[in-house]
Formats: structure tokens, sequence, C-alpha cells
């Protein structure tokens, strides 16, 4: 599958490098290809390519947003360049004293989709910090899979981020329309509060056990 990665920062470059290494064909969105990060995740995945952010666009499937949120509408100024397009929304709006970015009114998910609304918006890949991403492998729970939760609006969109979602060893688990991205931003905050702020580090993830 063709993906371009629109942030290449830590949650990006570990998506990217994992996608590349099972044989997808994973392109950087770049407006400065020698820049730090694009040039740190190129030594660290050399599997990946570059190009231009409108020809990487263009030429992708599903594009992945992982900018800082502050940098999402500079990302999708030219909304019609997404139209028809799976836009995998792995950015978290986050405010003041691990707030929501947003004040809860509504998600950040939404809010990328209103900028733009031909595209098809997926939430994924937030609700756990990028040690996760690099490494989803959680030995001694026998076929249990890590939980990968995700939220939007369009059935087939989310079946071909859920897809990528096992290709990468998790378990995707749909939790609904896009409106539900919000708990899932509150869930990422929960994580980093646990993970980061309270010192029990980055090495836990959720399940799902189902009857």
């Amino acid at each position: 599958m063709k993906l371009a990665f629109i942030g290449i920062g830590q949650v990006g470059a570990a998506l990217a490098g994992n996608l590349a290494a099972l044989g997808h064909s994973v392109t950087i969105a770049a407006r400065d290809p020698s820049s730090k990060t694009v040039t740190e995740a190129l030594a660290k995945y050399p599997a990946l390519a570059v190009a231009a952010t409108e020809d990487a666009i263009a030429a992708a499937e599903v594009i992945f947003l992982a900018t800082p949120f502050a940098a999402v509408s500079a990302a999708l100024a030219n909304g019609d360049a997404f139209a028809g397009k799976v836009l995998v929304d792995c950015t978290n709006p986050v405010g003041p004293g691990l707030t929501h970015g947003l004040d809860s009114k509504r998600s950040g998910s939404e809010a990328v989709q209103s900028l733009v609304p031909q595209a098809r918006v997926v939430k994924a890949f937030t609700i756990y910090g990028f040690e996760n991403f690099e490494d989803s492998a959680y030995p001694g729970y026998g076929d249990l899979k890590p939980a990968m939760l995700i939220a939007g609006d369009d059935a087939e969109a989310k079946q071909v981020v859920a897809t990528l979602c096992q290709d990468l060893g998790w378990e995707p688990v749909d939790t609904g329309p896009l409106s539900m991205s919000l708990h899932l931003e509150h869930m990422t905050l929960l994580w980093i509060k646990m993970a980061r702020v309270q010192g029990g580090g980055a090495g836990f993830v959720w399940a799902r056990l189902q009857r």
C-alpha cells in the first residue's frame, strides 16, 4: 500500500519505519527534505522515501497526520488535495497542565475533519507514547494483542486502518463515529499522566478481554 506521512517526529517515524519494514511503500511528505526530523528518520529507517508534500499526498492511498496539533491547520491548508483520501489522525490537542487542548468541546479529529471535509478521517495511533509504536510486542499473553482504539465515520476507511493496525501487531477496536475521538484523546492524556508524570514508564498498553 502507498502511504504518506505528514510529520515525521517520534510517533511518525516509528509508524513509518515499521510500516516500511512490512513492505508498504512509505513516503515522507517534506517541505524541507534536509530538516533534522527527516534526516534522523532516514538514518534510522533507510527504506523510507522522501518527496515534496504535494507529490507525496497525491500518490498516497493513505495519509498519516502526525504533526503537533498546533501545526495541523498549516499541514492541511490545501484541503482539496485530500479529497477521497484516508487520513489517519495521529494528533492530540494537549493544553496547559495536560488538559484537553480544545477544552473537551469537540475532538481534535473533528477539527481535522472540518479542515479537510472531503477526506475520510480515522483517529488511530494516539492512545500511547511513541515507544509502543516502535515496538508493539507484549509477549507472554498468548493470543492476546494490545488494543488500538480507532474512530471514524467512514466504515471502509476504518477497515483500511484496522488492517494496518493488524499489520503492526495491534488488535483494532472500532469505538464508533469520529466524535468518539474525544474519549480517545482523553485516554492519551491518561496514558501520559500515568507513564510520564507518575513515573509508571512507557511499557504498558490497554487490551480488550471479551467473552
